[in-house]
């Protein structure tokens, strides 16, 4: 049987003692060299260190510091550092609320880089703060092992960090996998959802929480959307787990508020500021700034976008919230109405078609055909008749087409959002839609908040079929209190290509299981 990278990795051999970063990184500039002395008054990091968006030779790092403080990130294949090069990064000031992030490149592929990020004070080069360590895995340039983790749903309906019962424990579950990356499918934070100092359980027991300024209201400023942040980077897991699995971020609605679409105007009295429009461009400043994201030699700030992960992996991220439109009955004409937008289709169609690698990922933070009801509106893409498509499902369907017209081999859905963890296989012999070829969609969630003890109910216009789900037994265990939290994990196989998918659960344990051959 061939050795694969991550046995490789593990065992040490693929880094050997004299290995080198290649010619086009070495170029970036000498090491920091660590101060003699260091004096009081130098800048310190606040929040730790993050990386994202990383593919075969490059990725993002992140940090931000408590002052003016100049980043510089140094990176080497050693854990020991002993050849190694820096990349000057941006001065962080109180315009970015002092986060930066370094676009590092020229990587070799398939590695372990070990990186460590250190600030100096912009006046004075000889005032240099503690560094902080972190590691991230490059993808491979040639056919191997891959493996990922994704969920979403953090912090949600009031239900914090608690120390007592070992804060957001599914990071170090997550961890213990050794992911090559997290894909965080959205709800990452509840910027409409206050944390209380307490919660008191239907047994009596009482759940404490962290608790800070931003996260006891709604937020509504761009200090307050910063803090949602801030408040999970308090949390020891998700900081040591950010700082070793690099992330692919999207956003839902709870970056937000609840099942917010461009245009809205609020009624809740919770709210000074009621244009969503105001408030979501606060959050997406917020987001850009406290997460990993590539946004481009443009710096539009896109939320979609493809990471492509060596030959057998392609990650599409979808934005379900930008380019919606009002939440409505969705059952107009589907070319009427849309959630993904016009535009959005287009690239998604075109990124699909050219495509070379195995598996084409598409990371959507709603599911296809659960229905997800916002009162007397839907908030999703199903509107619940099992017919033909309608409303947003038109564009749903379009894409579908699409991909099966074209002959794009090996899709394969990822989503959260319902708060339960499930498989679901769609049939074209059982939809009422039949123009596309069999997919599977997994769903998990939460990573920290309340879990449905009911599911969803499914729309028969694309043929759902559960193949499995996990929810809470009742609505009085329904809270991570009693461990009812989900995350599942991606593994392809480097010599067959096969897909195996597992549904895993706040300690790790698999629920569900399958493998999906690739087809072409």
């Amino acid at each position: 049987m061939a050795i694969q990278r991550r046995q490789l990795l593990r065992s040490g051999l693929l880094l050997g003692a004299g290995a080198a970063l290649p010619a086009a990184l070495a170029s970036a500039g000498p090491a920091l060299a660590a101060p003699a002395l260091v004096r009081s008054g130098r800048p310190a990091l606040t929040h730790g260190v993050q990386t994202g968006d990383v593919t075969a030779h490059g990725g993002v790092v992140w940090t931000r510091a408590d002052r003016p403080a100049r980043m510089a990130v140094e990176v080497s294949t050693r854990p020991d550092f002993a050849r190694s090069v820096t990349i000057p990064g941006p001065v962080l000031t109180a315009e970015t609320d002092f986060t930066g992030k370094v676009k590092v490149s020229g990587l070799p592929a398939g590695s372990d880089i070990h990186y460590r990020v250190r600030l100096a004070d912009p006046g004075d080069a000889s005032l240099v703060g503690e560094p902080a360590n972190g590691r991230l895995r490059t993808a491979p340039a040639v056919r191997d092992d891959v493996r990922f983790v994704w969920s979403a749903d953090l912090a949600g309906q009031g239900w914090g960090i608690n120390p007592d019962a070992g804060g957001y424990r599914i990071f170090r579950a997550m961890a213990e996998r050794d992911p090559d990356f997290f894909l965080c499918s959205g709800d990452f934070w509840y910027a409409d959802g206050v944390i209380p100092e307490t919660r008191t359980l239907p047994d009596g027991r009482v759940w404490r929480n962290l608790v800070t300024p931003e996260k006891s209201k709604v937020a509504e400023t761009l200090a307050e959307f910063r803090g949602q942040h801030k408040y999970n980077l308090m949390d020891e897991n998700l900081r040591a787990f950010a700082a070793a699995v690099p992330q692919i971020n999207q956003w839902d609605d709870h970056e937000v508020l609840n099942n917010w679409y461009p245009g809205e105007v609020l009624t809740d009295t919770r709210y000074t500021e009621r244009r969503v429009d105001v408030l979501a461009a606060r959050a997406r400043q917020a987001l850009f700034e406290y997460l990993p994201i590539e946004t481009g030699p443009s710096g539009n700030g896109r939320v979609h976008r493809v990471i492509r992960y060596g030959p057998l992996l392609d990650v599409f991220v979808l934005d379900m919230r930008s380019y919606r439109d009002a939440n409505s009955a969705n059952a107009g004409p589907a070319t009427d109405s849309g959630i993904l937008g016009a535009k959005q289709v287009a690239w998604l169609e075109r990124e699909l078609a050219a495509s070379r690698a195995t598996w084409k990922v598409i990371a959507a933070d709603m599911p296809l055909g659960l229905v997800v009801p916002d009162g007397a509106a839907q908030e999703a893409i199903a509107q619940g008749d099992g017919g033909a498509p309608l409303g947003r499902e038109g564009e749903i369907a379009r894409v579908l087409s699409f991909i099966h017209r074209r002959h794009i081999a090996n899709t394969v859905w990822l989503t959260a959002d319902v708060h339960y963890t499930a498989a679901h296989y769609y049939d074209p012999d059982k939809a009422a839609f039949q123009d596309f070829t069999p997919f599977w969609e997994f769903v998990s969630g939460p990573l920290n908040a309340i879990v449905a003890n009911e599911p969803n109910r499914l729309d028969g216009t694309f043929g759902p079929q559960v193949r499995f789900q996990a929810l809470a037994p009742d609505a009085e265990h329904n809270n991570p209190a009693f461990g009812y939290q989900y995350f599942g994990e991606v593994d392809i196989d480097g010599s067959s290509k096969v897909m195996t998918v597992r549904l895993r659960d706040i300690d790790g344990k698999v629920l569900y299981s399958v493998a999906i051959d690739p087809q072409g």
